[in-house]
């Protein structure tokens, strides 16, 4: 059963407190995501950092029971 909107900002706010989450469903069907992800924690990473950070976040759901995940990771500028 594939992950909604709610799960998936649940696990990234709970991994990254404070992060501003954005989701959108790419293809109607509830299993290929797209999440902005505007996190304090992203200052002074790499993108490859910050995408990590948000894999871990997820606990091993991706390529599992999350199928698909577009992410954009942004550090707030203020």
């Amino acid at each position: 059963m594939p992950m909604s909107a709610a799960e998936i900002e649940d696990m990234i706010k709970g991994a990254l407190p404070g992060a501003e989450v954005v989701m959108t469903d790419l293809a109607g069907d509830n299993d290929h995501w797209a999440a902005k992800v505007i996190a304090p924690q992203f200052t002074g990473k790499s993108r490859v950092q910050q995408h990590k950070m948000v894999y871990e976040a997820l606990g091993g759901k991706m390529g599992g029971v999350l199928h698909a995940l577009q992410l954009t990771t942004i550090a707030p500028t203020s």
